[in-house]
């Protein structure tokens, strides 16, 4: 414990300067992993293998998206909670175009997948596994449109790395051990078990930690799609025509043919259609502006503008006076969130379908009027406010959203239930892995690949592990009017990249795995490095705190109003202020996070880089 109060002092003591940035002091808590300090670039991704592909691919010249995509690639091959039928979504900063850029790689529902099929299932939402939790494939349509439009090299050169570990890696504890884990619900699917269970009948039918794991029709895949790029490139194609050559065989070729086949023998909804009339979209990012900096999210198809609502709503009270993770500032912290996560919980969706009132969400004026909420206890019966008179609009759903109010109101002490049980725990903080690439060009990549973890329907003989995200659709409007499943529209996903810029240039780039915890993470990691002064290294470790009163994003969609777990060495006192807030704790050893981030140090045109010592993520620099 008094390591604790010596970190909080010396937090409280540091000299921030003014620019909201690390100031002089920083740097002096010890860390558990060391800083990455990098002059050409850094790497950072979930395992460390898969830092080691970004790593190879910045030795070979390539720039930031280059190696993102090679590490995507990476873990991708290695089910690092995700797989190649997952999704992609990324934020790059283009320094031609001084510009950031939004990637929305995300696959969307197939035909047949209707609130009123999942309904005649017998479900109330969506299956959180099998064939018809599937969305289509975004992963390797993400990987190789970055590629095509703001990488350098070929796409056999950012396929090597997970070629060769497709023909046989030794495996890690954290993927072996969860194929066996979910091995009853794995020998459903046949090709599943094909790749997963290469030891059936014997006790241990997964792979072994550090055993060969060889994945050989993923190889012949991955190989179909470098054939498709020589063959276009000896046709005289250019690089980026040839690219796109590779990813057309995969969404309207032979590959694309195999996946729906395999999908549907096993009772999926997919059609050939349904591959090739889906497409990565590139967007404009939404931001705000906390206190001088520039933060940038993906659109609200993603969970990322709940940080940006949260940040507004910050931006009313003086946090660094209340103290570093002090009941008060917990507190306050805490009702924000809650405050932009029942917002985004009825008003997020695919925005090709329903436009959310986006404008008077991330308005500073809404963000005033929704700090006036905070009171001093925890409000358990908060909901979605209405933001359309502050974009001038009346709004459309306004009987819904009281019929949501409604249902939430009857929430008393005595009938909210604040226990975190494994499944709850698990559901809310579903898969994920997270890329982080920056270069000395000035390119700048964050990514939160997911979608296809173990256990996944393999889609036939193609080693393609489907992605699980329909789960994240609700079926009863009054829960979420824009969020209901139709063909061709993307669920309300949790994946939520990150990137700060300031003075028009890059500052902070990062991102986090962990579900609905995401932006809470990632919300307290800026807070902690703009408030508090922490290095990046510091505030990937720090002791973070966790809501669980939104509405979680899986599962049969809990919600834990009131529970919040902070880390086992915060203060009895402060412990004590809270529960007479109101609050259900629960004390963790580790509360951060697999977070990873890189700070821009533009003194000494330098890279800070920060990753988590929460699980396997791992970084270079070089």
């Amino acid at each position: 414990m008094r390591k604790f109060y010596l970190i909080v002092l010396l937090l409280l003591s540091w000299n921030v300067n003014g620019q909201g940035l690390p100031g002089l002091g920083a740097g002096t808590t010890p860390t558990n992993k060391p800083i990455l300090h990098g002059k050409d670039w850094v790497a950072i991704t979930g395992k460390p293998l898969g830092a080691s592909a970004g790593a190879a691919i910045f030795q070979q010249g390539g720039n930031a998206v280059d190696a993102a995509c090679a590490m995507i690639a990476a873990t991708s091959t290695m089910w690092d909670v995700l797989s190649w039928g997952g999704e992609t979504q990324a934020l790059i900063y283009n320094p031609n175009t001084k510009k950031v850029i939004a990637i929305n790689a995300l696959g969307y529902a197939p035909t047949g997948a209707t609130v009123e099929f999942y309904k005649s299932q017998g479900m109330d939402y969506p299956p959180q596994y099998g064939p018809l939790a599937a969305t289509t494939p975004g992963t390797p349509g993400g990987i190789m449109t970055m590629l095509a439009e703001y990488g350098t090299m070929s796409l056999e050169q950012i396929l090597k790395p997970s070629m060769d570990l497709a023909k046989g890696y030794p495996i890690e504890a954290q993927t072996a051990n969860a194929m066996e884990s979910q091995k009853a619900r794995i020998k459903q699917w046949s090709y599943s078990k094909k790749i997963f269970l290469p030891h059936l009948g014997e006790e241990r039918e997964a792979p072994s930690p550090g055993e060969i794991f060889v994945q050989e029709d993923l190889y012949q895949m991955l190989s179909k799609l470098v054939e498709a790029e020589k063959k276009a490139l000896a046709e005289g194609k250019s690089r980026k025509e040839a690219i796109y050559a590779a990813y057309d065989r995969f969404y309207k070729g032979d590959i694309a043919k195999e996946i729906v086949r395999g999908t549907r023998e096993q009772g999926g909804l997919f059609t050939e259609e349904d591959l090739a009339n889906w497409k990565v979209k590139i967007e404009e990012p939404l931001h705000v502006n906390y206190k001088g900096i520039d933060v940038y999210k993906l659109q609200e198809w993603t969970q990322g503008p709940a940080l940006l609502q949260s940040l507004n709503i910050l931006e009313n009270f003086d946090l660094k006076s209340m103290g570093y993770n002090s009941a008060k500032y917990i507190h306050t912290v805490y009702q924000a969130m809650n405050l932009a996560f029942a917002d985004r919980d009825f008003y997020y969706g695919d925005p090709a379908f329903v436009k959310s009132p986006m404008k008077g969400l991330l308005s500073k004026e809404y963000a005033k009027e929704r700090a006036k909420l905070i009171g001093d206890r925890n409000d358990p019966n908060i909901t979605a406010g209405d933001p359309y008179p502050f974009q001038g609009e009346t709004n459309p759903y306004l009987d819904l959203l009281n019929k949501n109010k409604e249902a939430i109101a009857f929430r008393n002490p005595e009938q909210i239930n604040t226990k975190l049980d494994t499944e709850f725990i698990d559901n809310f903080q579903k898969g994920t892995t997270s890329v982080e690439a920056v270069d000395a060009e000035g390119w700048v990549v964050s990514v939160t690949p997911s979608g296809g973890w173990i256990p996944a329907v393999v889609a036939g003989n193609t080693g393609v592990g489907l992605s699980q995200r329909m789960q994240s659709f609700v079926l009863d409007e009054n829960l979420n009017p824009y969020n209901l499943p139709e063909p061709g529209k993307r669920p309300r996903v949790t994946l939520t990249p990150s990137l700060a810029m300031k003075d028009g240039k890059p500052l902070l780039a990062f991102a986090v795995q962990g579900g609905d915890s995401q932006d809470q993470n990632l919300l307290q990691l800026f807070l902690n490095m703009v408030e508090f002064g922490m290095n990046v290294q510091e505030s990937v470790e720090a002791p973070n705190f966790n809501s669980y009163q939104m509405q979680s994003s899986f599962g049969d969609h809990e919600v834990r109003p009131g529970a919040i777990v902070l880390r086992n060495d915060s203060p009895d006192w402060v412990n004590k202020e809270l529960a007479s807030k109101g609050y259900s704790i629960e004390l963790w050893n580790k509360t951060s996070g697999p977070i990873n981030a890189i700070w821009f140090d533009w003194k000494h045109g330098t890279f800070w880089g920060g990753s988590s010592d929460y699980g396997d993520d791992y970084g270079i620099a070089w």
